[in-house]
């Protein structure tokens, strides 16, 4: 008797994993669920540092999304949705964007970060080994390792420019391969992004959930994303609306003018109208302009060449 068409998917399937494992890393990798496409890896396969217990909340990683090789042009995004610090955009801020980016040749690794009530240093820890990760297994996922950026909204920008104004070389004496290298993002995209964690235009709750109810002066600065820019930031391209009452848009303009103090390449687009959380904005004509103007810098930038 033959195979139903249940099983001989399933089996299919078995063997195509099998196959992955025999050519390469492949520990904690599975099938992303709703994307057959896609798969999801540990960041810490052995298990994240700091973790509380043993749920998925503790279990920080990666859902990969690699670009079809007739389109791929080598660059590479960690993508951080926003949340406030609390939850995860995973939809309109995280698989939507990574569906635009495939369709644009731009392999996207979507960062699921641990949120309260985990604190910092916890969730950098997770976008700095994020970017580890994906410059170490460069090869294999066939992206360009000096072409790896970091998008991020909301909350989820203030990660991403957190990982663009604190990062490191690397550990080259680490036994960890992934440790060794560096952590930089080459590049950056924030939309409507949490940047400051000072009054009057900080997002009080963003800052709550990340660093509790009464944080260190000095905790607070070193987290004011705008005053941690230096003329080694990544180039950044930054997106906000003016009508954006939840997280105003003096984050990013405060953000644009320390990176042109710095002599930083940065686009800003300050759009009149729309409110906060806007993702792609597929029904407004006018916001949904964004995404072809960010492939247009990263094309100007020279991340969007392809190197065969």
């Amino acid at each position: 008797m033959g195979m139903t068409q249940g099983v001989w998917w399933a089996v299919t399937l078995l063997i195509g994993l099998t196959m992955v494992c025999l050519a390469g890393p492949c520990a904690a990798a599975a099938p992303a669920p709703g994307d057959p496409a896609a798969t999801m890896v540990l960041l810490w396969p052995e298990g994240a540092p700091g973790a509380r217990g043993d749920d998925d909340s503790g279990r920080p990683r990666l859902t990969v999304h690699l670009a079809p090789a007739e389109r791929a042009t080598g660059a590479a995004i960690v993508v951080c949705p926003g949340g406030g610090y609390s939850n995860l955009a995973m939809d309109h801020e995280g698989r939507q964007i990574a569906q635009w980016l495939k369709r644009e040749g731009v392999s996207a690794f979507i960062l699921e970060y641990r949120t309260a009530p985990y604190r910092h240093p916890v969730p950098l820890h997770d976008a700095q080994r994020a970017i580890r990760t994906v410059r170490a297994r460069a090869a294999e996922w066939g992206v360009d390792a000096r072409r790896i950026g970091i998008l991020g909204f909301s909350a989820g920008g203030h990660l991403a420019s957190s990982a663009g104004t604190h990062f490191d070389a690397g550990d080259a004496e680490a036994s960890d391969a992934i440790d060794r290298v560096s952590c930089r993002p080459d590049f950056m995209v924030l939309l409507y992004p949490v940047i400051t964690l000072r009054p009057p235009y900080a997002h009080m709750g963003s800052r709550r959930n990340l660093l509790g109810p009464e944080p260190d002066p000095e905790l607070i600065a070193l987290l004011s994303n705008e005053e941690q820019v230096g003329h080694d930031t990544p180039p950044t391209f930054l997106v906000h609306s003016n009508e954006d009452a939840g997280v105003v848009p003096e984050n990013s303009v405060q953000f644009y003018l320390a990176l042109r103090k710095a002599k930083v390449p940065a686009e800003m687009h300050l759009y009149g109208a729309g409110p906060h959380g806007f993702g792609l904005a597929p029904d407004d004509p006018v916001l949904s302009t964004w995404p072809g103007h960010c492939i247009d810098w990263m094309r100007s930038r020279g991340f969007m060449e392809r190197r065969d």
